[in-house]
């Protein structure tokens, strides 16, 4: 008989792609990870983990098993979502998966809420980039997803996983105090070029949209500084350096000697949240959603998206 948790191990290694990262998934030590995987090769007689490099690699056994254990818990996870249903309440382990700036601007007062009205329900945060975490829901690693994407990179929902809009996040132009841009009403994108730009690392949807939008402008970028933090690229402005396209979600007060500046037409993301479609009756993530909707106007200092919906219910994907 095989144990459902030992598959779950295996199933997190395979979508996270290490023992440590599975094992920051699942909540456990890397150490009670890799017992329980051994525990499963010797039930199995097999071996299913190798050894490349400073990771691992799945055998071909190993593949065979991560789909059946995708079976078997998205079968779990329908029978879990029946019990909640008839409860009627939300209840039981709730794993959410966030961007930067929604775990820091966000999450923190929606978590705080959800704790104090439904002490059954226990929600565990995990902070991931957006176009990591809408794999991980779509392969059940986490149950629920708060993205974004830009109005000229649209969020692509994969097969089986349903999304509502939260909100919709504006950007700012940060410059320093004294820069020709600091004392104008609103700045053109076609302005822009021959500046020294500040900017999140590639691979990041920031750092994609300020490329294609100043490209499309017909300005090649001058990246100067790049850093993961949104703190980060304020303070580096603050200090002179540069001028960044930061949104609003998270930045919290400017420092002295930074100017917020309307760019125009204003630069917006759109966030949302995303879950499995099979999760959809779930009162968790319906009363998830509505949380993460009622206190989007408090954090996103503007008047925010008309939403389309009331909750998972009636989503679009």
């Amino acid at each position: 008989m095989l144990d459902l948790q030992r598959l779950r191990a295996l199933h997190a290694v395979s979508v996270h792609g290490t023992v440590g990262a599975a094992a920051a998934a699942l909540g456990y030590t890397s150490s009670a990870v890799s017992q329980q995987i051994a525990k499963l090769e010797r039930e199995t007689r097999t071996v299913l983990l190798e050894r490349e490099g400073r990771g691992v690699r799945l055998t071909d056994t190993a593949y065979h098993l991560v789909a059946t254990a995708q079976e078997l818990l998205a079968i779990v996870e329908r029978a879990e979502t029946e019990l909640e249903e008839r409860r009627g309440v939300p209840s039981g382990r709730l794993t959410i998966a966030a961007f930067a700036s929604a775990a820091r601007g966000l999450m923190p007062p929606v978590l705080a809420d959800l704790a104090l009205r439904h002490p059954a329900l226990d929600t565990r945060l995990t902070e991931i980039d957006p176009h990591l975490s809408v794999d991980l829901v779509a392969k059940g690693a986490v149950d629920l997803v708060v993205a974004h994407d830009w109005d000229i990179a649209p969020l692509p929902a994969p097969a089986g996983v349903e999304q509502a809009v939260i909100g919709d996040d504006l950007c700012d132009l940060l410059v320093p105090l004294g820069h020709p841009f600091a004392e104008r009403g609103a700045v053109r994108r076609e302005e822009l070029g021959g500046e020294r730009w500040i900017c999140q690392p590639p691979g990041r949807v920031c750092h994609e949209w300020l490329v294609r939008t100043l490209r499309t402008a017909g300005h090649e970028p001058d990246i100067v500084h790049q850093a993961d933090e949104n703190p980060t690229l304020v303070a580096l402005v603050a200090a002179g350096l540069g001028i960044a396209l930061i949104p609003r979600l998270g930045r919290g007060p400017l420092p002295d000697g930074v100017v917020e500046v309307p760019l125009d037409p204003m630069p917006v993301r759109h966030v949302y949240a995303l879950w499995r479609a099979g999760a959809a009756r779930r009162p968790a993530i319906a009363e998830t959603v509505r949380t993460l909707r009622a206190h989007w106007p408090a954090v996103s200092a503007h008047r925010p998206h008309a939403p389309q919906s009331s909750g998972p219910s009636q989503s679009t994907q």
